[in-house]
This record gives structure tokens, sequence and C-alpha cells, in this order.
């Protein structure tokens, strides 16, 4: 039993991309050629790539790649979007935990049976009506904050009708609700950066491929594995930098790849492999800056016009708190030879060298430590902003690399002011909100407060597998009166709510999106390939009935400025590059159009303009420079988040584990995105041992717990116990194990997890009290082979359902939803156009929600991003923009 990975030949087997657009044919006109061809067939998009479905007698009978659009088309394009179509854990009708359906009146819900009780099945008008009395008797009796969103993200569809979005728009009808904060993938660096370099970086675009290509000689990647990752995408997948990847490589460029495992990236850019103890990157670059500096390879002059506190940072490396960082220092951390460090020192400094960090080294304890270390030893030897050298931290997302349209992108509905606005839960953080009602919590330097939560709602969002320390989460769920989730498909999120809305699939609606995060080079419409299955519905007509029994139907659909559903997608249409050269009834007929990249942009560089000139360009910081040391940070005084990238010890690492313990990593997995696609039995057979999520496992720590590649293992620590599927190898270093995340989770009767959820096993510690975030690459467990599984694997199994009961209809009068309109009226004020314009436009991708919770040199720091992407011109942008400085954290009120 081996988990199936690529090889390189492989890999490159799958063609180049085409590199233009100026002879294409979609697949239906290809199949025309052939006069026999089956005709039924509709284009469509996904995360996973552009696609036409073949339709026959209303079903779907295959999906066609779209080969001309997407030259390397994944499995889970392939058979994961058909098996989950009609997969038999789809929601077809509406559902009601059973204690929930019999007491809603008398409030004895039973809340601690969730996630073992049966649920019952129910008509739309019951679950609609005992939803929206619910919201209804949570803002009147403990106001708008206590109705917590888990919504978070937008993963769930790539469109712009994505369930968040329409569930931002609702709530703030009527007066919002409390969202969550920041996010799992880059949640520490997207709050620390921007006071460091003056942006996000975790969500911005890449130097161009053509220019690494020419003129990058070594190229690192730090935990970074872009053939992995970039088989998604959170818009629509085209898979386009693979073939550059392979260019650059065949250019002459050298890969080193810094991990404790060895990637499919490493295989497919013949990386050479050196293996770091996890958790102790910000070590590693710590003793290669002692040996720059004690060789006197540092950039006096680069450091002297690009940064501010180098010599802070510098002291600091050299030992004057009384432990130089050496290298032979570095050496007892890292599990790297001091040799070693000294060598790679050398070749980072002295050739043109580009280094890639991934998000999951930020996922960790301290994690705002990693990528800044990276970025000060980048600008010691004055690599930053230069031509085919610097930092980049999304080398492995949305195809960085690509060429940039700089075209406006489909723009979708205002989602309307949230009114609640001094509570948050940072995303990471919902159990610690849920135990501790009313705390005082820290967020990028501003004070806020935990709500006392007692209504959840969750739309297209797969929660109860993406949040750490699951068990404690079960528990501090019990506090929570209501929990409604609506989704396709019986995910744990699901399993463990009360009212149970189906959502329809994505194949099942219309919407639009575009193709790359960065390049932005295609629009695409994703067409409606099938009818909805089941009794389920849009997420937009699921908010647009809530929104009716409010009374409030005609303001959700806008039905005035959008006299049908398609009028939307028009609108957002005309607002993009494509409309320019294309018009909507040849887009939409097609499937897709063009907004191609300029010439320039194959030639543009990651703070070229900076480097370039320095004073005209500065940085979205206080200084205006890289701050190697930076006095914001260090003025918040954490105790856990200094002013410059230390070396600070994890709570869990491989340096204090207990004896026998392994450090366990979980990336993305990669034949899912997150737990999406988990249910195709299809996908499962190529990856899964024994129906388990697979484990990868060092040959010594295998053999020395008589463990053998296919064996079941349990792997468990203080927080919880996970059964999964060894996958015994040399290419992952002794002491640590590998489990991918997002996997649906089973319990057993001993409350293990049954499927290998790793989140029973992660920590709930905080990043810092900078940003909140997770740390779930900080984890510590032990393992032994599991001589007692219990039966098959469950999770992909229907819960309990009673059909047939007879419910008796709800009388309007019993709900009480007029007790709103007061509530309402009473919040609203007057906005401003800026205002109006921000919620409207902005308010859909990684940026706050709240303006407050960013400071003026944040928001200038991300609009540069955030504005394209919200189809925004210089006259609406200055609007936005002075609403912002206006508002900010740090404003003068």
């Amino acid at each position: 039993m081996t988990m199936l990975n690529p090889t390189r030949r492989g890999f490159l087997m799958g063609g180049a991309a085409l590199m233009g657009t100026t002879w294409l044919m979609n697949s239906t006109a290809l199949a025309a050629v052939d006069p026999n061809s089956f005709a039924g067939r509709v284009f469509s998009a996904s995360h996973y790539g552009p696609f036409e479905a073949v339709v026959r007698d209303g079903k779907i009978v295959g999906i066609s790649a779209m080969t001309e659009l997407d030259q390397r088309p994944t499995e889970m394009l392939m058979y994961g979007m058909l098996d989950r179509v009609y997969d038999k854990s789809r929601i077809d009708y509406p559902m009601v935990r059973k204690s929930y359906l019999e007491n809603w009146k008398s409030g004895d819900v039973k809340p601690e049976l969730r996630g073992r009780e049966e649920y019952v099945r129910v008509d739309w008008d019951t679950a609609l009506k005992l939803t929206a009395k619910a919201i209804t008797d949570t803002i009147v009796e403990h106001g708008n904050q206590a109705i917590l969103s888990t919504s978070y993200g937008g993963w769930s569809h790539a469109g712009i009708m994505r369930p968040n979005v329409l569930q931002g728009k609702f709530f703030n009808m009527i007066g919002g609700c409390t969202s969550t904060v920041g996010d799992w993938s880059g949640g520490a660096s997207q709050i620390s950066l921007p006071h460091v370099i003056g942006d996000m970086e975790v969500y911005s675009a890449q130097t161009a491929w053509e220019v690494i290509r020419d003129n990058t000689e070594v190229f690192v990647l730090v935990g970074c594995d872009p053939v992995k990752n970039n088989r998604v995408e959170y818009t629509v997948a085209d898979h386009g930098m693979y073939t550059p990847w392979e260019q650059i490589r065949d250019a002459g460029c050298k890969f080193v790849s810094i991990n404790p495992q060895r990637t499919a990236s490493d295989a497919v850019l013949d990386a050479e492999w050196i293996r770091i103890v996890p958790n102790t990157d910000v070590a590693l670059f710590l003793g290669m800056a002692h040996h720059v500096l004690e060789q006197g390879l540092d950039d006096k002059e680069y450091l002297a016009k690009y940064t501010t506190g180098a010599d802070k940072w510098i002291a600091y490396v050299k030992g004057e708190d009384g432990t130089p960082k050496t290298p032979e220092w570095a050496a007892g951390i890292t599990g790297i030879d001091a040799a070693k460090i000294r060598e790679l020192a050398e070749l980072l400094a002295k050739s043109r060298t580009e280094i890639a960090g991934a998000w999951s080294l930020q996922r960790a304890h301290h994690g705002e430590m990693t990528h800044w270390a990276i970025v000060n030893f980048a600008a010691l030897t004055g690599k930053i902003g230069k031509p085919g050298e610097g930092v980049g931290f999304s080398w492995h997302y949305g195809s960085g690399g690509m060429p940039q349209s700089g075209q406006a992108t489909p723009a979708g509905l205002s989602q309307g002011k949230n009114f609640v606005t001094e509570y948050i839960v940072p995303a990471s953080r919902l159990t610690d909100a849920l135990e501790n009602p009313g705390a005082e919590v820290v967020y990028n330097g501003n004070v806020r407060k935990y709500p006392d939560v007692h209504m959840i709602y969750n739309a297209g969002n797969n929660f109860m597998s993406h949040q750490q320390d699951t068990n404690r989460l079960i528990k501090a769920l019990q506090k929570v009166r209501t929990i409604v989730s609506q989704d396709v498909w019986w995910t744990a999120a699901t399993r463990w709510a009360d009212i149970v809305l189906p959502a329809s699939s994505p194949l099942e609606r219309d919407d639009i999106s575009v193709g790359g995060t960065y390049s932005n080079d295609r629009i695409y419409a994703m067409k409606k390939v099938i009818e909805p299955i089941g009794e389920s519905r849009s997420d937009f007509d699921i908010f647009a009935a809530l929104s009716d029994l409010f009374y409030r139907e005609s303001q959700f659909i806008e039905d005035a400025a959008y006299p049908e559903y398609m009028d939307i997608i028009r609108k957002a249409y005309d607002g993009t590059g494509a409309a320019k050269t294309t018009p909507f009834e040849e887009f939409w007929e097609r499937g897709y159009a063009f907004q191609p990249a300029p010439p320039e942009a194959r030639s543009w560089v990651r703070h070229g303009d900076f480097y370039t000139d320095p004073e005209a360009n500065p940085l979205h910081t206080r200084s205006g420079k890289i701050e190697m040391f930076c006095e914001t940070i260090a003025e918040m005084k954490l105790d856990d988040c200094p002013g410059m990238p230390m070396w600070l010890e994890p709570a869990e690492y491989l340096g204090n584990a207990r004896d026998g313990q392994l450090h366990v990593v979980s990336p993305h997995p990669w034949h899912r995105l997150h737990s999406q696609m988990d249910q195709s039995a299809t996908l499962r057979e190529l990856y899964k041992v024994q129906g388990r999520e697979p484990v990868r496992i060092n040959t010594e720590d295998a053999a020395a717990r008589g463990i053998a590649d296919g064996d079941l293992v349990e792997i468990y620590n203080d927080r919880g116990s996970v059964i999964a599927g060894a996958v015994v190898s040399d290419e992952i270093m002794p002491g640590v194990i590998s489990i991918y995340e997002g996997c649906w989770p089973s319990l057993d009767s001993k409350g293990r997890c049954n499927s290998g959820l790793v989140n029973f096993l992660t920590s709930t510690q905080r990043s810092s009290g900078l940003s909140q975030a997770t740390t779930a690459n900080t984890c510590l467990a032990s393992m032994r082979k599991c001589e007692d599984p219990e039966g098959p694997n469950m999770a992909y199994e229907k819960p309990p359902i009673i059909e047939g009961m007879e419910i008796a209809a709800i009388d309007d009068d019993e709900l009480g939803l007029d007790r709103l309109d007061e509530v309402i009226e009473s919040i609203y004020a007057e906005m401003g156009p800026g205002e109006q314009m921000y919620y409207e436009r902005c308010t859909v991708c990684h940026g706050p929600r709240d303006v407050a919770a960013f400071t003026q040199l944040q928001w200038k720091a991300i609009t540069p991003s955030m504005f394209p992407r919200a189809g925004l011109d210089d006259a609406e942008a200055a609007m936005v923009m002075e609403f912002l400085m206006a508002n900010a954290s740090d404003a003068v009120k």
C-alpha cells in the first residue's frame, strides 16, 4: 500500500501549456469535428479547472477537460466533480435534529446530542421558519453580536455567488452579526508583513516567471510545494505555471528545498532536499545571517538605503543577548549540520536568489517570526526588488508567477454594512471565543471582545473539519442554542447542526468567475449544468426566502436593479476588462472571454519599483522601508511577538518532545481542496489506506513501532486520537509524520476519529497576540500500531434520518418576526458614498470587513491588490480610500 505520488515523467507528460490565446477552440467545437459526437455538452468552471459536462436526459454522465484552456486537468476535475454531485452524502431535503424539532418552543433543545442524534426530514417552510425564529430570538434577546457567522473564506464556490457573501448580505440587512476575522491560510503573516514590508505578501502577485527564468540562479523552496498546491485555485484553476516551472528548471536554475519531507515539487524541479526540524526555520535563517555577517557578505549599501532597524537585528544575531546565533547554535535546533548551514548561507548570498516561503511556515507558534526572518535575511544580502531575486510568499498559490492582466474581475452583490464592530472572533479562535464570552481579544493591536454566542450560522463551510482541537470544540458548542448549517453534503459541520438547509451544488446554478487569482486573464461562465437535486436550492434562493420572511426579499434580490438573476451576472461581466472586446452574449455562449496581460507584465518584478526608486515608491510601512526592526509591533509590547524576528521556542516541537513523541505536520492534500472531495469514492481509491487518511512515516520510526506499510496506526496525544493508514517512506525525516488536513471525521465508541482527521490532535494555541492565528503545524503526538479498529470508516454515510414524521405547521404568529423591525430601524444610519462603495465591492476578499481592524498604512498596503479585484476605477478607489483613511484604527477621530 503506497500512496499515489506523481513522478517527474508523469508530470511532464501533461504537455506544454499554451502561452498565448491566438488559436483556441472549445471542446464543443472540437467534438463537432466528429459528426457522430454527442452534442449535449455544457460549459462551466470550478476551483479545479474549466470543463464541459456531458449531459444525457438531465444527468451528468461525464466531464470533459478543456485542454485548450487547462493543459494539466487533475483527477479532482475528471472524477471528483462527478462523484460528489451524485454521492450518497448529498443532503436531499431540509432536516432538523430530532430534539430541536420537538422542543423548539420550550428551548430544551438538548445540544449535547449533536453529532449523535438522528435528524427528521421536514419541508422548507418548517426549516426556514425555525431558522428565522432562532435569528429573531437571538437578536432581540441578546443582540446581533450573539449570532456568529462561521461561513469563512468562500472556498466552497468559485463564483461571485459565494455562500459567505450572500449570507453577509442577508444578515447585514438586519443589522449584521459577529464575523470571523483573518484566516487559516496566511493568518499570521497577513497581519505582520504589512508592518514589515508594506504588503500582506501572502496574497500578492509574484515576480513574472520569465524574469525568474532569465535571471534567477538559485530558487529556494522553504516548505513550499507549488506543484501540489497549484492544483486548486480560489477562483478557476488553469494550471498555467506548470510549464513555466519546467522552463525555469531547464534554464539551469538550481532549486533547494528546505522541508521536513520531500515534496512533489522537489521531484519535478530536481531540488536539493535539506531536512529541517519543523518550526525551526527562524533559527536556520538566523544562523545563516550570522555566517553572512562573519564573512562580510552583507550588503551594507542596500541596508542603508532600503531598510530600517537593521542594526538592532544584527546586534541580536551577533549575540547581544549573550547567545550568538552561529551556525553551530542553529544546527542544534534545526537538525541541519553547521557546515551545511554555512554552505547554504554562502550559496544564497553570492547568487541571484529568490526565496519562496510557504504559508505553512507561519501556521505555527510565533508564526509571525518565520516569514519576517526570511525577509530580513534577503534584505541583509541585498536581494529584495532586484530582477530574479528577493522573497515571495505566494509562489505556491493561484499560479503565482503568471503575468498579471491588471484588468477588473467580476464583482458580486453588495454585502452592505455590518453594524457589529465591537465583537470579533479570529478565524482559528472559535473554541476560545465560545469558552470565554465577553473576554477581551487583541487583534492587530486593536482591542475587541468575544461575543456571547447563542446562534451559529454556517453556509458553505466545513468548520468542524478545519478548527483545531476538535474534541474541545464539540464540547464548547454545547453552550450554543442553535446551529444552522447550509451545505450541499453531510460534512462534519452539518452533522453537528440543529437545522440543515440543503444547498444545490455549483453545477446546479448559473454564476461567473475569473481565471487566476493573480493573472486575472480569463473570465469564465459557470453555467448551470443540471437542475438542483432533491429539494436543494441555491444559496441565493435560500437567503432570498429567509429575507422574504422578514419582508425584505426585494431588498435582497435587488429586483429593481436586476429584474432577472442573469442581470446580476451580466452586470458583473460588464465591469470586467473582457467586456471591452467581447459582448456578454458571445461570452456566455462560448463560456469564456480573455483579458490578456500586457507585454510589460512579463517583466514585472515584485518590489521592483521600490528598489528602482525608494523615494518615489516607498513601501507602505511607517518608515517607507523594509522594517527589519519594527517599532509599530514593538510598541504593542506583546510577550509572544517582539519587534524583530527572534528565535522563540514553540510550545511543542522536537526540541521539547517527550520520549517517543513525533512532530505532526498537516499539509494541504493532493486529491482534495481542504475537505472538499473527501467523499469521492474514486479519489479515495487512489490514496486512502484501508479507508483512512494516509500518514507518511519515516522507515526508522515505523520499524521502531512494528509498523509496516499499509498498517492502520493510532496517533494520539492529550487532545485526542485518530486512526490513519501508514505510508512508510524514506522521504520524510525521522521524528516527523505527515497527515493531510481536511478529511471528514467519524468517531468510534472510544472517541477516536476512525477517519483520520488531524485536528483531533492539533492545538488551539494562538500564534501570538498580534494575529491570533492558527498553530496547526505546532503539534506533537505519539503513535502505535492500531490493533483494535472498529469496523470501516463511516464518515461518508448519511446520519440516521427519520422520514414520514407528522409535523404540525408552524403558525406565523408563533414566530414573532416583527420584533426585529424596531431593532433594525434603530441601528441604520446614512452611509457616505465611499462607505457604500466599500461595503458593496470590497468585502469579499481577504481584507477585514471591520474598517477599524487595520491601520492607515495597512490599508494602503493591501488596497493595491484589493481595489483591482473589486473592479474600482480611479474615482471609486479614491472615494473608498478616503473612507478607509478616516475610519482606520489610527485615524484621528
